[in-house]
């Protein structure tokens, strides 16, 4: 009687169980699951993390416009002149550095995200830490290291080329208006290769794509793209609206060569 048994419960057994190739097939199928799940994943996750770089573009772009409107900015830090503003101010109210310091007169260097939290201008895709100084400009490395910079301003914004009584190319200071806001198509800022910047020797808050140049936009010595998003760049623009090209200084409709004077 005891034989019987056995055997009967060993079949139940073996009919319960798994055999080696139902493993194997098993195993080939989470794996095939698995290798289509996870670049579809990856693609989802870079979709989003380039949809939240351009919120914080939009973000940026939107508190440009009430500081360059007339009736609706506030503090303009050195800028005296109520009709007019420079660039680097408004760089400088957003990072909170120079006349906008934030972290008190005894702090000196202070390192972003900080204990609140607060780490503006930045891409999602570029967590290295960022240290801001006090009692600097941004033009005068206020912000840094390069490498950790994930956003430039369009430098002629900042200064535009002109051609000198002895036709030479320089660069001008400038001082924007309201008016500003009127050109839709003027970038503000973009997505940037802060390292590409540095080997270049020039500082990233800046940025600008050569067209044509003959002086200190030649070369594109200032033009630093970076293509992060999928293979693309997130640009903002002076109106508020944002957009991603793989070719951001080629898109015909954008102005790159506006400057503020004429």
């Amino acid at each position: 009687m005891k034989a019987p048994v056995y055997k009967s419960m060993l079949m139940v057994w073996r009919r319960g169980g798994y055999t080696l190739v139902e493993l194997i097939i098993a195993i080939s199928i989470i794996a095939t699951l698995i290798g289509i799940l996870l670049p579809a994943m990856a693609r989802a996750t870079a979709r989003a993390r380039g949809f939240q770089c351009q919120m914080s573009q939009r973000s940026v772009a939107f508190d440009f416009q009430i500081f360059a409107d007339e009736e609706l900015h506030g503090d303009r830090g050195d800028d005296g002149d109520r009709s007019t503003f420079r660039i680097e101010t408004f760089q400088e109210s957003q990072y909170g550095v120079d006349e906008f310091w934030r972290w008190g007169k005894k702090v000196r260097r202070i390192e972003l995200p900080d204990a609140q939290g607060n780490d503006p201008m930045r891409c999602p895709d570029v967590r290295t830490p960022i240290f801001l100084r006090n009692n600097l400009p941004c033009s005068s490395g206020a912000v840094g290291p390069s490498a950790s910079i994930s956003y430039g301003f369009n430098a002629r914004l900042h200064r535009a080329e002109r051609v000198d009584f002895r036709g030479r190319p320089r660069l001008v200071n400038v001082k924007l208006r309201e008016r500003i806001l009127s050109y839709a198509n003027v970038p503000l800022l973009m997505d940037i290769d802060g390292a590409r910047a540095q080997a270049l020797g020039v500082n990233p808050i800046y940025v600008a794509p050569s067209l044509g140049s003959q002086g200190p936009y030649a070369n594109d010595r200032m033009w630093f793209p970076s293509l992060r998003h999928s293979g693309k760049a997130n640009v903002a623009f002076v109106d508020g609206h944002v957009k991603s090209s793989s070719e951001p200084a080629e898109e015909s409709t954008w102005d790159w060569d506006y400057q503020p004077i004429r």
